[in-house]
């Protein structure tokens, strides 16, 4: 395989972690009895560029297809976080009634509902049927289609030149990463800022998340790869923050490198500095990455034996794509854990992908209090303890795996 950026050829792994279905392919009873698409889950790391990539085997349209179930209102918290970041860039970049915003990965409209609501203009990109249609019952122009180049040559065709632009959590979603940054260049006007967050690498790496790479994810970012594939695609960046969502993201500011006038800021070499010190560009630096997440595995499993042994009931709150990577590397199934509960209506009444694990309403853990709940998406660990704090009134006790086992 060649590096999807700059084409060397890969040799470098990261990380294996067997086969499993596509993190977001929740499955109906019906589908129960037939065949599961599972791919090879693989990581490998540019010694060129330093772009820690999934090897090919499944396509963009096979993972975000019409049924994709992840919704982003459900959480409170990126909720928070989104509302602050519509009100901060207003302020910073001046964008107000006469400006217009667009987002790469519009989703269900969690961001750009704040923007309409301030009477901004906006609009949504966003490819999967299910979210679009959940963003435009708020009343957001939604384009259903994936971003590129192509894309960006038609929004500005009708008009719709970006004052400012918003990418979360999907620049690691795209096959085609060239092409991808190279069409903010085009949609971006001369003076135009564009953002983009996503999981730091140097995190993923520092606090074992392996469970965070999924064939959604073809790629795992650090700053030193961003600067250099948005460079060859006419992009500058000019600033870098780090935020704690998702485990530890970078929101990279970045510009036309044709026309921008922002200034560039320390931040930027200073943490490019930062990941050169940990090796970022070393061999050396991803070497041991493998072990560390099979000891997760290990003692994951562990314990999860050892409760069914002891006659506890086990539950996992969050059917999250990060949950389905650790169940599916460690073989996990519905007989150690019983049933795995969500907010979100959308997955409700499925199964988890490869573990078959069936997906439940919140109310069911006050019908059929646990002994232990498994809280899959970590990152938002804290937020599923306050909501469900009556539970541990009553003996249940919380458990988190990832970046280790841990049993509150």
């Amino acid at each position: 395989m060649k590096c999807r950026h700059c084409n060397a050829l890969l040799t470098l792994p990261l990380i294996d972690l067997g086969s499993a279905p596509p993190s977001n392919a929740y499955r109906s009873k019906q589908q129960l009895h037939q065949p599961e698409k599972k791919y090879p889950l693989r990581v490998l790391v540019c010694q060129t560029c330093w772009l820690a990539q999934t090897e090919d085997f499944a396509q963009a349209n096979e993972l975000f297809d019409a049924d994709y179930a992840y919704f982003s209102s459900f959480s409170t918290t990126w909720l928070e976080h989104a509302k602050q970041y519509a009100h901060e860039m207003s302020v910073r970049f001046h964008v107000g009634p006469s400006s217009h915003v667009v987002e790469i990965a519009a989703n269900d409209g969690y961001l750009l509902q704040y923007f309409k609501a301030a009477n901004i203009p906006c609009t949504g990109v966003e490819p999967t049927a299910s979210t679009a249609a959940a963003a435009r019952a708020k009343g957001i122009d939604i384009v259903q289609e994936f971003f590129g180049v192509a894309l960006a040559r038609t929004l500005v065709a009708q008009g719709k030149q970006a004052d400012l632009t918003a990418a979360n959590n999907v620049l690691a979603h795209v096959p085609d990463i060239n092409d991808f940054a190279a069409g903010f260049t085009v949609l971006l006007k001369p003076n135009g800022v564009a953002t983009f967050e996503f999981p730091h690498l140097m995190q993923l790496m520092a606090e074992n998340q392996f469970d965070t790479i999924y064939h959604e994810h073809f790629s795992y970012l650090s700053l030193t790869a961003v600067q250099r594939i948005f460079a060859a695609n006419g992009l500058t960046v000019f600033d870098v923050e780090e935020h704690p969502t998702h485990g530890g993201s970078l929101r990279v500011f970045a510009q036309r490198t044709d026309a921008g006038n922002q200034p560039i800021t320390d931040r930027v070499t200073q943490l490019l500095r930062q990941e050169e010190t940990v090796g970022v560009r070393t061999e050396k630096y991803y070497s041991a990455f493998q072990l560390r997440a099979e000891k997760v595995k290990d003692d994951f499993v562990a314990f999860l034996i050892d409760a069914k042994r002891q006659g506890k009931s086990v539950a996992a709150y969050g059917a999250a794509a990060k949950g389905n990577t650790l169940m599916n590397f460690a073989a996990i199934g519905a007989d150690l854990i019983q049933y795995v509960v969500d907010k979100n209506p959308a997955k409700q009444r499925k199964y988890m992908p490869g573990s078959q694990i069936p997906i439940v309403d919140p109310i069911t853990l006050q019908e059929h209090r646990p002994d232990y709940l498994i809280i899959l998406p970590w990152n938002i660990a804290k937020e599923v303890k306050e909501q469900n704090a009556p539970l541990a009134k009553l003996g249940t006790r919380f458990v988190t795996a990832v970046p280790k086992l841990e049993i509150g």
